[in-house]
């Protein structure tokens, strides 16, 4: 009982804080009264300025020449889901390298292609590997880089849309397109 006695009256109470308020805002002082506007000068006549004569069109480059395909320059085809320069389409790079290496005022454009079987992505990604690979051949043969571009199609621009297995080959395929430098 004591103990209770103790805890009940030994506790001091907390004295509880109250929020004062703020004094009321000062009234903000008065704004001057504006300055009467000075008179506006007596009006001068000026003539008009001409219109500015329109700068010259700055000269425009010439279209730069659009890629084209040449006889010369025969499509390579690809066994399916390859993307490996087979012995007889080797020949047919062979032939364009030797065309090339004549020829050196042409870039080189190698487009790569897929049948439509597979993925959007994975299509493109297997045109890619087939233009690099026909692009690596001719570098081999000594063609340089920087005269070739490549691009992967994928099944986009299909040589061939019927929906069977020889169709399907024509469009896994390297094609070259040529322009001048």
């Amino acid at each position: 009982m004591t103990v209770a006695l103790v805890l009940l009256t030994g506790c001091a109470k907390r004295p509880v804080a109250t929020a004062r308020q703020a004094p009321p805002p000062a009234p903000a002082p008065a704004a001057p009264a504006p300055a009467p506007a000075p008179a506006p000068p007596p009006p001068v006549a000026v003539a008009p300025a001409p219109a500015p004569a329109p700068a010259p069109a700055p000269a425009r480059p010439a279209p730069p020449k659009e890629y084209r395909a040449d006889d010369a320059l025969k499509p390579i085809y690809f066994a399916f889901d390859a993307a490996v320069v087979r012995p007889g389409d080797a020949k047919i790079l062979d032939a364009s390298a030797q065309w090339l290496n004549a020829n050196p005022g042409f870039l080189l454009l190698v487009e790569g292609h897929c049948d439509e079987r597979g993925t959007n992505d994975y299509n493109l990604a297997l045109g890619d590997r087939r233009a690099k690979a026909a692009m690596n051949y001719l570098v081999a043969q000594g063609i340089k880089s920087d005269r070739i571009t490549i691009v992967s199609y994928g099944e986009e621009r299909p040589a061939c849309t019927e929906h069977n297995d020889g169709c399907w080959a024509k469009n896994r395929r390297s094609q070259f397109l040529i322009k001048e430098r």
